[in-house]
């Protein structure tokens, strides 16, 4: 083999995968955060979600992609584990449609499809034909990549060493071991089962031989699933094994049906004389085969990935950390599906921020109220909660939303982040006012009975304003205009109680001491009140679905 096949062999890999890239981002960027709302509906039936999971995985041409995408839908809570079941049932039947689009032989009609989808992204200025042309796009640019491939392996049937490697391949095991280590390394079943009919069609490797090769690469395309899952949750790590438990049950059967019934020549004889369709055909009897199979058995599967990932009883009782994101640190490449699962991660976590934060508003009044320094000690370790959460939330964002290519979820993004900056801000100042509890504790402050009325109504008044956000699902107009109204009397009723203690200085009724810590508590309820005006602000931007 020359050098110049070599590199035609890698340039046509690089090209076979830069389209399916193309394709997979094009989809995400055309459908954004509706993949949502599809996934949501059609997955409460199992045959819908087999259907949904086909289709996508057809469109994208990647049941890795699709298999990364449901992790994340699990890990963020859009998606329950039954439901996920379906959904990769159907992945491994749609990623068979790049193997019967390569047996079509429609690689002449591949400079046609490059250039069509090259003029939408060049002649059109809306951006939504940019996404639909590098659909297309990728589409011909993966086939002109499969032709050099097959192109640059013609050679090889002259290679006595490598014709021998080949043969070895009649061995069940060693073959399936080929086949998973290789897509393990490309990860990309779509690709490693494209380079295999390559193989068949330039005679290097035969039929018999081949189809284990083939059902080792349908476990090897596990590996994608596998390493987006570090750092997931516990459930999301599950799904990862209903993947691999889909695949090595079908691998099981299937190779002993291959080695003692004469299943191989039956396939063969539905395409006689063309090789490549061979393959495609036995990739398509597999995985239908193994879903139909399966199908009533998915809720049985869904426990057993269970039974083998328990719950761990130390994972609840952890310190701080993220339950529907993946830390920054373990993430990987943008996978299709990355718009919703930001979007429903981030508003899971915010949620939860945002009871924290309602939680020590509440405290924080009752603790100077009562006069209860001992709740300075929850209030804390949740306000520490906060600043993390905070932390990591903005670390995720500004990760994802460099890949962000949909405008409108682009900007959902961008105002969860201000979200979460001025959730944190107001923990920060409920934290201020619980404090106050340590000054009137070592210098014996005490609050007059009209002060501490005050206070009590300070709280009612803060804790009704973050009850407008409701659970940060988006805000219309309408009720934005009560959040600004109630920032408005939270301003008015500081300047009302700033008179009130000016008078209560006059006749005597404050201390010095508590004349300057309520003033800056009253400084601290305003701010609360800001800072719930700018979240309601940015809410009217998000459109999250229930």
């Amino acid at each position: 083999m020359k050098v110049a096949d070599i590199l035609g062999l890698l340039g046509g890999l690089a090209l076979f995968l830069y389209g399916m890239q193309m394709m997979s981002s094009g989809l995400e960027a055309a459908a954004g955060n509706r993949m949502k709302r599809i996934l949501e509906r059609l997955t409460s039936n199992r045959f819908l979600g087999v259907a949904v999971g086909a289709g996508i995985t057809a469109v994208i041409q990647s049941s890795s992609a699709t298999t990364v995408m449901v992790v994340g839908f699990v890990n963020s809570g859009m998606m329950t584990l039954s439901q996920a079941v379906w959904i990769i049932m159907g992945a491994n039947i749609g990623t068979t449609i790049t193997g019967q689009l390569i047996a079509l032989d429609v690689g002449a009609l591949a400079p046609l499809f490059a250039f069509c989808g090259v003029a939408l992204v060049v002649f059109l200025k809306k951006a939504v034909f940019h996404h639909y042309g590098q659909i297309i796009a990728g589409l011909g640019i993966l086939f002109i990549g499969m032709e050099m491939m097959s192109s640059a392996m013609m050679p090889l049937r002259e290679s006595k060493a490598f014709i021998n490697l080949m043969t070895q391949f009649s061995n069940p095991l060693l073959g399936i071991l080929a086949g998973m280590i290789f897509t393990a390394v490309i990860q990309s079943s779509s690709a490693s089962v494209g380079i295999l009919q390559a193989l068949v069609a330039s005679g290097l490797i035969g039929l018999p031989s081949a189809v284990y090769v083939l059902f080792g690469q349908n476990i090897g395309t596990c590996i994608t699933a596998v390493l987006a899952a570090i750092g997931t949750s516990r459930n999301a790590k599950r799904t990862t094994v209903l993947h691999l438990l889909f695949n090595v049950i079908g691998t099981t059967l299937f190779t002993l049906a291959c080695m003692f019934t004469p299943l191989t020549p039956l396939v063969a004889s539905f395409t006689p004389g063309n090789l490549p369709a061979q393959i495609a055909n036995m990739h398509t009897v597999f995985n239908v085969v193994t879903t139909l199979l399966l199908l009533p058995f998915g809720n049985y599967l869904a426990k057993l990935a269970v039974r083998i990932l328990p719950e761990h009883a130390s994972e609840e009782s952890a310190g701080p950390r993220l339950l529907y994101l993946k830390p920054v640190e373990s993430s990987h490449e943008y996978q299709i599906g990355t718009s919703a699962i930001a979007l429903n991660g981030v508003w899971k976590e915010l949620a939860r921020m945002s009871e924290m934060v309602h939680s020590n508003v509440e405290k924080s009044f009752q603790a100077v109220e009562q006069e209860a320094p001992q709740l300075l000690g929850p209030v804390e370790e949740a306000e520490e909660y906060l600043d993390y959460l905070n932390k990591e939330i903005s670390k995720y964002i500004s990760h994802v939303i460099v890949y962000e290519n949909n405008e409108k979820d682009s900007a959902q993004i961008s105002a969860f982040f201000r979200v979460s900056g001025n959730l944190e801000r107001i923990g920060d100042h409920a934290m201020n006012i619980c404090e106050y509890t340590k000054r009137i504790a070592e210098k014996g402050i005490s609050f007059s009975p009209a002060a501490k009325a005050e206070i009590a109504e300070m709280r009612k008044t803060s804790l009704a304003a973050l009850d407008l956000l409701g659970n940060l699902q988006g805000i219309s107009v309408e009720r934005l205009s009560q959040v600004a109204a109630a920032e408005q009397k939270i301003d008015d009723m500081t300047l009302r109680y700033r008179q009130n203690q000016m008078d209560r200085i006059r006749d005597g009724l404050c201390s010095d001491e508590a004349c300057v810590l309520y003033s800056e508590m009253l400084t601290d309820f305003e701010r609360i009140g800001d800072h719930i005006l700018n979240i309601g602000q940015e809410l009217t931007q998000i459109d999250i679905p229930d």
